[in-house]
């Protein structure tokens, strides 16, 4: 019986989604309302997503519009917009609040890059992880005698085929990651 490696490629499937949302948070120099899904409003004693208390939009390449749908919540917006770690101050005019996002640096630009990269290593010995795991499944089945040595062999192989699978996907994902950040 051969390891079963649908639920270990579902693993490396979020593994990749979920990086792939980390670097949406990656502030590069473009407007991306992403950059703001981790941050949360203090809404009437419960922390709510800024997306659920008001429009979000981005008028043009380097500004964020919130617009929130009750206008009483705009010092709260603004207080956790720089609460958060997104490093851009929030401009409230009244009716809307303005994220605008200066032009990168090149120091700036190699920061984000080493970022990007470290998100990239995360993201791989998560993958790592996964092999680990289905690697010591496969080991415990030989030991239980419900597959031979030939069927171990086989499933650690396509275990690794799959991991270099995705391995190799993170580093094109954070490839361009990091060229986009080069080239604004």
């Amino acid at each position: 019986m051969k390891l079963d490696n649908k639920e270990f490629e579902v693993k490396m499937q979020k593994s990749i989604e979920a990086y792939r949302n980390e670097l949406d948070t990656v502030r590069a120099g473009r407007a991306n309302p992403n950059i703001l899904s981790r941050v949360e409003v203090d809404y009437y004693g419960s922390p709510t997503p800024v997306n659920q208390i008001g429009t979000i939009s981005t008028p043009d390449a380097r500004t964020i519009v919130i617009q929130p749908w009750d206008s009483t919540t705009l010092k709260a917006i603004e207080k956790a917009i720089l609460a958060s770690d997104i490093g851009i101050t929030p401009a409230n005019d009244g009716k809307v609040v303005r994220l605008v996002f200066p032009q990168l640096t090149e120091d700036r630009r190699k920061e984000l890059k080493k970022q990007v990269s470290k998100l990239g290593e995360d993201a791989k010995v998560a993958i790592r992880n996964i092999r680990r795991d289905a690697m010591d499944k496969a080991k415990d089945m030989k030991k239980n005698g419900d597959m031979t040595e030939d069927e171990q062999k086989a499933s650690e192989k396509s275990v690794q085929d799959l991991t270099d699978k995705y391995i190799k996907n993170i580093d094109e994902i954070t490839v361009a990651k990091e060229k986009e950040i080069m080239e604004i």
